[in-house]
């Protein structure tokens, strides 16, 4: 697969971030034994690879915006082209040892996602997605499942946790999609979700509280996979409302109608 200037710039970034983390993730696995644990080890590294991460793109593309989990907004001097970026996506499973983690990359122009990279250092799968040409995993192309029943699928989604979150409207969301459904996944990373979502791994996913790093890169992947995106108005402002919903088309509209009926009562 032969692929553009762009995103080769975002990928090495990510490859660059991504040894970092792969050797970071070696400590925290030793971590885990002691009495200490690994929280401030896994803190420096989430801030030492948003700094590769930046370094890395402000080099090829400078003067390009970047809005970062750690450092924030930075402003550059071409306000029509903003990164998105996640250095640690699923910090918590980073924290633990669990091998579901990425970088994450998104490139906005004029306010539309226009490029994405999805990076896990532990698996090395690499997710690469631009606007009009399709999305991939490493080298292969990859589409959504073709699945169009409830019954027949499996969904992910997020769980609210202590002090972020409406549990009762999620537990009504749960109740309604958990009663539809083959069976319902958490795995700790909103990127690698929606990842999964464009490599057919799983059907159909949705969650709330999230933040635009989590899913720039991500939404691009699934529609350029086939597959639809809205948040859970069923509208197209997910960076802004911090909710999504995703999945082909007809189980898109099926989970959205399940999501929309919670919210209801």
């Amino acid at each position: 697969m032969l692929r553009s200037a762009l995103i080769n710039v975002m990928v090495q970034a990510a490859y660059k971030a991504g040894r970092g983390l792969k050797r970071d993730f070696g400590e925290v696995e030793k971590l885990q034994v002691s009495r200490k644990g690994p929280g401030n080890f896994v803190t420096a590294a989430d801030h030492r690879a948003e700094e590769v991460v930046y370094r890395e793109l402000e080099k090829a593309r400078p003067g390009y915006g970047f809005l970062g989990e750690e450092g924030g907004a930075r402003q550059g001097s071409d306000a029509t082209h903003r990164w998105i970026v996640d250095p640690l996506d699923g910090t918590t499973n980073f924290l633990h040892g669990i091998p579901q983690f990425a970088v994450s990359i998104g490139l906005e122009r004029d306010n539309t996602i226009v490029a994405g990279i999805i990076y896990n250092p532990a698996t090395d799968e690499l997710y690469t997605a631009e606007r009009g040409k399709g999305a991939f995993l490493n080298e292969r192309r990859i589409r959504v499942a073709g699945r169009d029943r409830m019954a027949d699928a499996v969904i992910a989604c997020g769980l609210p946790h202590i002090g972020r979150g409406d549990l009762a409207l999620f537990r009504e969301e749960f109740a309604i999609v958990q009663a539809k459904v083959a069976g319902l996944r958490r795995f700790g990373s909103a990127a690698l979700d929606l990842a999964w979502v464009a490599a057919g791994r799983v059907d159909a996913y949705w969650e709330r509280e999230l933040s635009p790093w989590d899913m720039a890169a991500g939404l691009l992947l699934v529609r350029e996979a086939g597959g639809f995106v809205t948040d859970c108005d069923g509208n197209d402002a997910m960076l802004v409302k911090g909710h999504v919903v995703a999945g082909n088309e007809r189980l898109h509209r099926e989970l959205l109608d399940s999501v929309k009926a919670a919210a209801k009562k």
